[in-house]
């Protein structure tokens, strides 16, 4: 994805006061456009230089026009937004101040640009005379994010005498500009900046007179809805072409993956959060048979979806100069080629879809079975507990064992296979599931079988940081589309849970939503044990240094701040907890290994 410079906008066209504040009728003028071109959210942070931003969008939203999520930090603001554009599929705009404010927006900013999510950042400003010259909080705000934003525009600061029709016309084109750019129209979707300057007073009051909602025939959601434009072919393919084919979901391939793997009669290796993990040729235990020269070694094609990220196994498949590699081109910044990194002169396909022409043979049916089949044989039955069938014997001693078997297994510390296995049977298509990047994704994506609900996480750049915010904002954007029907679930490691302790912190004034965090708890780093350095480096470096033991009292911090907790030290309390009604819940589970 391209970038442009830092552009200034148009002068802001003299014209009649209106509110008394020309920051003020600007602000109402840009927020009241971007609903009509198909923005439905704003997340804002407080700060006295974005004042006319904050207080216009309270103010549209209680004419009906935007839903407005306030977040008392910029960093989880961000996130929040990102959250809210995963869910609803069109970009949030968050709102700053001036100073670090805007930098704090960075992390979220990265993830965006590297997942292709659409976000509009608009970060309010100095005016020019109040800039370069030691004002505080005063920096160069335009094109702060780099390469990560492909549209950025400079706005100067609305003139003394307010906003006319020729303003507003000029408002209208920049904010349709600016949700192409960060939808997709043209390149990749991902975030935009808009860097709005102003001057005092920087706000007035708003009558309730002077603000109205966009009519809902003039809104466009379809505007604003994520899209991806690569200008790139369709390709056919057919079975005959090439037996020996996978097909490879990755992060949001989106179910597609499992229509091409089944009109392909290819094995579907479909990762956790791929949008594809289900269906007839879905193979689990992927990781095991890419390695089988059995299995992995005879592959020579593979179908791409999405950005895979969790395993080695896929990389070095592709990077292999007897696999053909097709890339269905992603939302992402960055195209998926891993073969460039051994093989400078690979050549992988690059298209915009896959059509499969063509009907199955047996042979094909025979490959993908015997993968399947070897993956269910792998993953096996797993702990099948206690004899269902002993409970209904007639002889006392069956049943009794039955009932021991029982309780045993409800006794049983929770490790992470067990706790992946038990939210992920608790998660059902109307909830969600955010998982955060630590050891625990892995395992589940290794472990849990088909099942076609939602689940997210923040693979772009796969940080620890922001994942409870994300899930936030899908929560908020996920009640207000279904009516509050489904549960919100973060499955994520302590460190991951610590990283984001700000999430945790609302305005009183903030709806409450539908969420419940499962912090598995192993005192550290547990991802960073696998590494090959563990080997030849002292355990104390280890231990100090890359798995950061803590001991943080998960209760006390999360009762704080207002949610509720339960401890989940067995398997039998992980089952019951996990249907638990509290509205705002953090959940605990010490982990065995």
């Amino acid at each position: 994805m391209g970038t442009s410079a830092p552009t200034t906008a148009a002068p802001i066209a003299d014209g009649p006061a209106g509110s008394g504040s020309p920051a003020t009728d600007f602000a109402l003028a840009l927020l009241t456009e971007l609903t009509r071109a198909g923005v439905t959210d704003v997340v804002v942070s407080p700060g006295s230089r974005s004042q006319a931003l904050a207080l216009a969008a309270a103010a549209l939203e209680r004419a009906g026009g935007i839903s407005v999520h306030v977040r008392l930090d910029e960093r989880t603001a961000g996130f929040h937004a990102l959250g809210l554009a995963v869910e609803s599929g069109r970009p949030a705009a968050v709102v700053t101040t001036s100073g670090t404010a805007v930098a704090n927006l960075h992390p979220a900013v990265l993830e965006a640009h590297h997942s292709g999510v659409p976000m509009i950042v608009i970060s309010a400003d100095r005016p020019d005379e109040l800039r370069g010259i030691g004002s505080n909080q005063t920096t160069v705000q335009p094109g702060i994010f780099g390469a990560a934003v492909a549209f950025v525009r400079d706005v100067e600061a609305p003139s003394a005498r307010g906003v006319d029709a020729s303003t507003v016309d000029t408002v209208r084109t920049l904010v349709r500009q600016a949700v192409a750019a960060a939808a997709g129209h043209e390149g990749q979707p991902g975030p935009v900046q808009l860097n709005v300057a102003f001057r005092e007073p920087l706000s007035a009051g708003l009558r309730a007179d002077d603000v109205h909602a966009v009519p809902d025939d003039e809104v466009d959601l379809a505007f604003a809805t994520r899209r991806v434009h690569s200008g790139l072919p369709v390709i056919e393919l057919s079975p005959d072409d090439e037996p020996a084919t996978v097909v490879i979901a990755g992060h949001d391939a989106g179910a597609d993956a499992e229509r091409i793997a089944w009109e392909l009669g290819a094995p579907l290796v479909a990762e956790v959060s791929s949008g594809a993990r289900f269906g007839r040729n879905l193979v689990v235990t992927y990781r095991e048979l890419l390695r089988d020269p059995g299995f992995g070694g005879q592959v020579r094609r593979a179908v791409v979806l999405g950005h895979p990220t969790l395993s080695r196994e896929v990389p070095a498949l592709l990077q292999r100069d007897d696999v053909e590699t097709i890339v269905v081109r992603s939302p992402a910044a960055d195209p998926f080629d891993p073969a460039r990194a051994s093989r400078p002169d690979a050549r992988t396909t690059f298209v915009s879809d896959v059509r499969v022409t063509g009907r199955t043979r047996p042979e094909h049916r025979a490959w993908v079975g015997r993968w399947v089949a070897t993956s269910r044989a792998l993953l096996g039955d797993g702990d099948a507990g206690p004899d269902l069938g002993a409970k209904r014997s007639d002889d006392r001693a069956e049943r009794n064992k039955f009932l021991r078997d029982e309780v045993a297994l409800r006794r049983r510390p929770v490790d992470r296979t067990m706790l992946a296995d038990a939210v992920w049977g608790a998660t059902w298509p109307h909830d969600r599931l955010v998982l955060g990047a630590s050891q625990i994704i892995r395992v589940a994506d290794g472990h849990v079988p088909g099942k076609a609900i939602r689940v997210h996480a923040n693979r772009g750049l796969a940080g620890i940081d922001g994942t409870v915010s994300t899930a936030l904002g899908i929560a908020a954007a996920l009640e207000r589309s279904s009516g509050s029907i489904g549960t919100t679930r973060v499955l994520l490691g302590d460190l991951t849970f610590l990283h984001d302790v700000g999430a945790f912190v609302t305005g009183t004034e903030e709806p409450r939503h539908r969420v419940q965090v499962i912090v598995g708890n192993d005192a550290g780093g547990a991802i960073f044990r696998g590494l090959e350095v563990a080997a030849t480096t002292p355990e104390s470096d280890m231990r100090r240094m890359m798995t950061t033991p803590q001991q943080v009292d998960v209760e006390r911090v999360v009762t704080g701040l207002g949610w509720e907790y339960r401890r989940a030290a067995t398997w039998g309390d992980l089952e019951q907890v996990l249907t638990d009604p509290a509205e705002r819940l953090v959940i605990e589970v010490p982990l065995a290994e």
